[in-house]
């Protein structure tokens, strides 16, 4: 699976946020200031290239929707932040939140309650 660029990571999001629609539905969803049509179109298009989207045609229409899932794409970014910055190891990574983002007790308890079950589970 290919990396994407920041504006098509914004395309995809809005798309699986949408799950289908025209350029005119992504440029809808876009913050101001919005892009021209043209850019959204060729994005779009540069995403199907890249095998991330899909589309009907209707005409001259053509109506968009995902064929990566969010989950998929997110396993794939995350798995190579881990690889590439913290040595592949979960423990540096929270380490580095936890001081980078300052959590609070609560959040630090609430990490802890999650790992706490997800050992329970594994036993």
């Amino acid at each position: 699976m290919k990396e994407l660029t920041k504006a098509e990571e914004q395309v995809m999001h809005i798309l699986w946020d949408i799950k289908s629609g025209f350029v005119k539905d992504i440029l809808a969803k876009m913050p101001d200031p919005k892009p021209a049509y043209n850019t959204v179109s060729t994005i779009v298009r540069i995403l199907e290239n890249k095998g991330f989207v899909g589309h009907k045609a209707y005409g001259k229409t053509h109506e968009y929707y995902p064929l990566v899932e969010k989950s998929s794409y997110t396993k794939k970014m995350m798995n190579g932040i881990m690889y590439n910055y913290f040595n592949n190891s979960v423990k540096q990574l929270v380490s580095f939140f936890s001081n980078e983002k300052g959590l609070t007790a609560s959040e630090l308890e609430e990490l802890k309650r999650i790992i706490e079950d997800e050992i329970e589970s594994k036993k």
